[in-house]
């Protein structure tokens, strides 16, 4: 059973960079629409950047901010956030659609300070 293990995330203030990090305990080319969802409270959990294939895509909010890749070598799925706004607090999920469903990583806390 493939797995997906989230790092990166922490305490930063606006207009820093983190970068996320998914280690999947299998190989990543098994999973398809792997992204990275993000979820406050009382919000729904929204794709905040994914693949449709080999091609990004962005959540209007993060366009030009974060980025998405991937090492298929390394098995790890990574998301790579730039001049980070305090509305990006969220804790952020990775996800990937495997042969029995979807799987989800633990998440991890990003925190944006003003």
């Amino acid at each position: 059973q493939v797995q997906l293990v989230e790092s990166g995330g922490g305490l930063v203030q606006a207009g820093g960079s983190l970068t996320l990090s998914c280690v999947v305990s299998g190989n990543i080319l098994s999973l398809a629409n792997m992204g990275w969802y993000r979820q406050t409270p009382g919000n729904q959990r929204e794709l905040a950047a994914g693949f449709r294939g080999s091609r990004p895509n962005y959540a209007d909010s993060v366009k030009g901010r974060f980025t998405i890749s991937r090492d298929n070598v390394k098995n790890t799925l990574y998301l790579h956030m730039n001049s980070l706004k305090t509305e990006d607090t969220a804790v952020y999920y990775c996800s990937g659609i495997g042969s029995r469903g979807p799987i989800w990583g633990q998440g991890t806390q990003v925190t944006v300070s003003s």
